[in-house]
């Protein structure tokens, strides 16, 4: 920076700085793009330094940055951080001059500012044959919900003849892109857009990738687009260099404010690419955690939500990062732990060491709670399942009880307990009780720090004699999560527990579905929602129990 010019000032004499200054102390009239004595003025000075100027100008037609390029190029100075509002324009419009005597043109760098800046205009001025004239562009909302066409160019050979009141135009621009957000953006909902990267060998991208907008809608998140990219996970950027800077027009032009990647980020990935965008960067980790955040009612889950959301993020902690900065409150970054993302290192480490001291303590309540139902003598019988299954509908529906049930992922966070009553399969005119426990729903790929936090509660599976796990068999990758599931047990060392395997959804299955399936897996199928097979699951739950 020097004489409050920027950019490329080296060599320039001083009455030619001076001249410079004196474009950034002029001001002209609100409806021009830019007046006909002021566009000659700043294309003499381009020819006579040689080198590409640019003006940065508000609504209120004042110069607010003077700037100088090369002969080929022209780089913009940093604008800041912009949030998106109604209308998602900057309220800058840029206007620059290129030395030579040929026509004005706009090179795809200036294009690709205009989108990624959102800024009101941009204007290229030449004097080509000793005549003024000037190429205008600027962006309009996208044709359909998934973009489109987004720029319109117009050239001016004559601007003294040109009638264009641009104060009208950009308040009706801005009037168009409300409207489009409007019809297309979900008051209350974050929109985004989903980016999958996998390698070619990966062959169950699209179940992983409907899997991230089930999770997205339960976060509360619009999906706005769904990006899919078939290579190795770029080591810096994920998705590359080139492929990031499409993928943050592709969002501007939704008018999406957050971009959700379908894997687990590691720190240095996280914060290249938010350092790289201007939008709030979320890998599935993070995703999952913020639902768990949602869903944590009791002290005993926001305690493990914090620690978990602690330990992620704690990788991600450096000094001034503007993208931690934006992962702060909303999606991602809500919770009991959502104000002490920016506190330091050593701070969030002791939080961490009480958390644990915390979680340590209630295991140990949990431990006499298990003493105490075991000197009950009641067996415990463990319903789990992938999440979303219907684990909560199946315990309401065999204890008359009343847990939260919704048709979202991880609609149960906290565990539910409650006595159930079996016929005795020695003596009919008798009951047997046993402790019936909803647990909280497996997913893949689970960030190990919720692992962790959850231990206290996962716990509660170890004293299990029985397990019922419930599947959704109208899903279609049921398959699938039935193996998650079996892998995360016996990754836990639960795989010797008996286990009855209940087919749950079955109401949404034709006869000849219910047949098949019930015959591939020796389940039972069962409607938790109307009741089918619930007497025959408990008459199994009864002789494997007994």
């Amino acid at each position: 920076m020097r004489h409050n010019i920027w950019g490329n000032t080296e060599g320039l004499r001083a009455a030619q700085l001076r001249e410079l200054e004196k474009l950034k102390a002029k001001s002209i009239p609100a409806r021009y793009i830019i007046t006909p004595e002021l566009g000659r003025r700043l294309c003499r000075l381009s020819e006579e330094i040689g080198r590409k100027i640019g003006l940065l100008i508000d609504r209120h037609g004042k110069t607010r940055s003077v700037f100088v390029g090369s002969k080929e190029l022209l780089y913009i100075p940093d604008l800041g951080r912009f949030r998106l509002g109604e209308g998602r324009l900057r309220r800058l419009r840029l206007v620059y001059s290129s030395p030579g005597d040929s026509p004005p043109e706009i090179s795809p760098d200036i294009y690709t500012d205009l989108e990624k800046l959102r800024l009101d205009l941009v204007c290229s001025l030449s004097i080509h044959k000793g005549m003024l004239s000037f190429l205008y562009a600027y962006n309009l909302p996208p044709t359909s919900s998934r973009g489109g066409t987004t720029i319109k160019t117009e050239l001016v050979k004559n601007p003294g003849q040109f009638e264009f009141n641009f104060k009208e135009f950009i308040g009706e621009l801005e009037r168009q892109f409300a409207a489009y957000d409007a019809s297309h953006i979900v008051r209350g909902k974050t929109p985004a857009v989903l980016v999958g990267v996998y390698p070619k060998s990966f062959g169950g991208f699209r179940e992983s990738m409907e899997e991230l907008k089930e999770l997205a809608k339960t976060a509360g998140v619009q999906t706005l687009d769904c990006i899919v990219q078939r290579r190795n996970p770029d080591p810096k950027t994920v998705v590359g260099k080139g492929k990031l800077e499409e993928l943050v027009l592709h969002c501007l032009r939704l008018g999406a404010e957050m971009i959700i990647f379908d894997r687990e980020l590691k720190p240095a990935q996280w914060r290249a690419i938010t350092n790289a965008v201007e939008l709030k960067v979320l890998d599935r980790s993070m995703l999952i955690l913020d639902i768990f955040a949602q869903r944590a009612h009791s002290s005993e889950g926001r305690i493990q939500v914090e620690l978990a959301q602690l330990k992620y993020n704690l990788p991600k902690l450096v000094e001034e990062d503007a993208g931690l900065s934006r992962l702060t409150g909303g999606i991602g970054g809500r919770g009991p732990g959502e104000t002490k993302l920016e506190v330091g290192r050593r701070r969030i480490r002791e939080r961490i060491r009480l958390l644990e001291k915390r979680i340590s303590k209630i295991s140990t309540q949990r431990e006499l709670r298990r003493k105490q139902r075991k000197g009950n003598f009641l067996p415990v019988v463990a319903i789990l399942g992938y999440t979303n299954a219907g684990k909560s509908t199946l315990f309401n529906r065999l204890t008359s009880g009343s847990s939260f049930v919704e048709d979202k992922l991880f609609a149960t966070l906290d565990p539910a307990h409650r006595r159930l009553r079996v016929p005795d399969k020695r003596d009919l005119t008798k009951n047997v009780y046993a402790l019936l426990t909803d647990t909280v729903g497996f997913i893949r790929d689970l960030p190990d720090e919720l692992y962790a936090a959850f231990k206290a509660t996962l716990e509660e599976l170890y004293e299990a004699r029985l397990f019922l796990h419930v599947i959704d068999a109208s899903d279609k990758e049921w398959r699938a999560k039935k193996e998650s599931v079996d892998r995360i047990l016996e990754e836990m060392g639960l795989k010797s527990v008996p286990t009855i395997l209940l087919l749950n959804k079955c109401d949404k299955l034709s006869e000849k579905e219910i047949r098949e399936i019930g015959e591939s897996t020796e389940g039972i199928p069962i409607s938790a929602k109307t009741g089918m097979g619930i007497q025959e699951a408990v008459k199994a739950l009864s002789q494997t129990l007994l």
